[in-house]
């Protein structure tokens, strides 16, 4: 997906046409229980309430963390277990400050690990070397302390990438590639793995499954790169599969199924493993050109559908993924793919579906002189602007944590403060199940410290603080919401009202409990 691929696609383009409670925000307030303090006396009822969207409730906000070439974490290779654990706490203490609640982590850059696997040899990207132990297993540090800090964690995975050159012979001895050399295919000086071969498909359905079933992620997530993009030149050479398995289809048509079919495999055998974790796709953000298609968007880019043979729609419809997040990495007013266009085109996708639709936001482009729109500071806060328009947009996530912590002419900074003012709880997604915990027991106030009980199945909670007037709103929007923290206490900023729910591992929130703090 990022190697420097955007870069190469918007010239193409141009061509074509912390601790126990850690706090999230500003203020606090929610609900009682018995015996803590004195039942809610609220004002107006929260149906009284209109929602203002400036404080979305629910709202994703995520952060690619790239770790091919090193782009974001670890910084090189060869650090100490005792840096690279600094180095990545640094990056989620940078989140939390912007009020971001996911992260997005690659853990599989090209058929490799960062974490311990049977099945694949260490990534390079850690000690330099591939295959060579690092003496550590960065996966369940890097799940827990994105869980100490209320963020959920997605394991990002590339599925078909196995080198940046053709030699095999350099890669350890123990790697799939060279154990079945007949997987892959030579194609614009690297190795990719033959998305036509079901035993490649077998694969990396079992490296995904494997990762779901050890260790405690949140999502499974797959970028953009599919068949590889268009190179320099040559072919892609899959015609021995496409003989044995095309079965009277065009390639182009095989070649999407083939992708279609990994993509429902992955979703079956994520869900299947543990039906609470989520599967998404961040697809190119053109799917097709309405030249193309009727049901292609305005724009005269490159088509995901044509060229990689990614057919985003065909997922959405068919349920195949939880969510879609197109990389819209391109400003206002670009012809060939205008922003104003494609979000509300990616919008009309989903709706209805219940598949959700975050947007992949271009942190690493503002400030670059090739196009004027990125040398303005509000440009990306515009897009959230405009993408409050459309209730189908449920978020964003960034590419990449080195750009948002550079804030680049202080875009990152000004967007967190025209709409990250609260923060958010994380979308739900029905089908993923989950349910609210009990509200927190026990809540009481002993100056301006706050504790309750820990409510079973709750993993945080969150706390609001009601206006002076005593209306809840906090069902409605974020207003209130002051904080959500992991653990069950909290220290008050000032007197009021305050309300705590608890919310279990998907963010479905409990009944408040209520006290004052005088």
């Amino acid at each position: 997906m990022r190697t420097g691929r955007p870069l190469l696609a918007a010239a193409a383009l141009a061509v074509l046409t912390t601790g126990a409670a850690f706090l999230f925000g500003p203020g606090p307030g929610e609900p009682p229980a018995a015996g803590s303090a004195k039942k809610k006396t609220t004002g107006a009822p929260a149906a009284a309430c209109t929602a203002d969207a400036r404080y979305p409730k629910r709202q994703l906000r995520g952060l690619w963390i790239a770790t091919v070439k090193n782009i974001d974490w670890p910084s090189r290779t060869g650090l100490t277990p005792e840096r690279q654990r600094a180095e990545y706490v640094k990056i989620l203490d940078g989140a939390v400050k912007l009020r971001f609640n996911a992260v997005f982590v690659q853990v599989r850059p090209a058929s490799d690990a960062l974490y311990r696997s049977s099945m694949e040899p260490w990534s390079q990207y850690l000690t330099g070397t591939a295959g060579k132990d690092p003496g550590w297993d960065p996966l369940p540090f890097l799940v827990e302390e994105a869980h100490k800090r209320g963020l959920e964690f997605h394991a990002w995975f590339n599925p078909y990438r196995v080198a940046d050159d053709t030699d095999l012979a350099k890669l350890p001895a123990s790697h799939p590639a060279r154990r079945h050399p007949g997987w892959t295919v030579t194609y614009d000086g690297r190795r990719y793995y033959n998305p036509g071969l079901p035993q490649v498909r077998e694969h990396v359905v079992k490296v995904v499954t494997d990762v779901t079933k050890r260790y405690d992620v949140d999502g499974i997530h797959f970028d953009d790169y599919f068949y590889p993009y268009p190179g320099s030149g040559g072919t892609f050479d899959d015609k021995a599969a496409f003989a044995k398995y095309g079965k009277g289809q065009s390639l182009a048509d095989w070649r999407r199924q083939n992708v279609n079919t990994l993509v429902a495999e992955v979703d079956a055998a994520v869900h299947a493993t543990k039906g609470y974790v989520k599967f998404g796709i961040s697809p190119f953000g053109i799917w097709r050109n309405k030249a193309q298609d009727p049901a292609g968007s305005d724009t005269t880019g490159m088509s995901a559908y044509d060229s990689i043979y990614a057919d985003a729609r065909a997922w959405i419809k068919a349920g195949t993924v939880d969510y879609v997040l197109p990389q819209l990495y391109w400003p206002r007013g670009f012809k060939a793919a205008d922003y104003r266009v494609l979000a509300p085109w990616w919008a009309r996708q989903v709706k209805g579906t219940g598949v959700d639709l975050y947007i992949g936001q271009a942190v690493y482009r503002v400030g670059a002189r090739d196009d004027k729109a990125w040398t303005r500071p509000g440009e990306l806060s515009a897009h959230l602007t405009l993408n409050r328009k459309y209730k189908q947009i449920e978020g964003d996530v960034y590419f990449s944590a080195k750009n948002v912590m550079d804030d680049p002419l202080g875009a990152m900074s000004r967007l967190a403060a025209d709409h990250y003012a609260r923060p958010a709880l994380l979308p739900l997604i029905k089908e993923r199940g989950g349910a609210a915990p009990a509200r927190p027991a026990g809540l009481k106030a002993a100056g301006a410290a706050l504790t309750w009980t820990p409510a079973q199945g709750a993993r945080s909670y969150a706390v609001y603080r009601l206006p002076g007037s005593g209306a809840d709103c906090h069902n409605t929007d974020a207003r209130d919401l002051v904080a959500v923290v992991t653990a069950p206490s909290f220290t008050a900023p000032k007197p009021g009202t305050y309300l705590v729910t608890a919310l279990d591992r998907l963010q479905h929130e409990s009944d408040a409990a209520t006290v004052t703090v005088r």
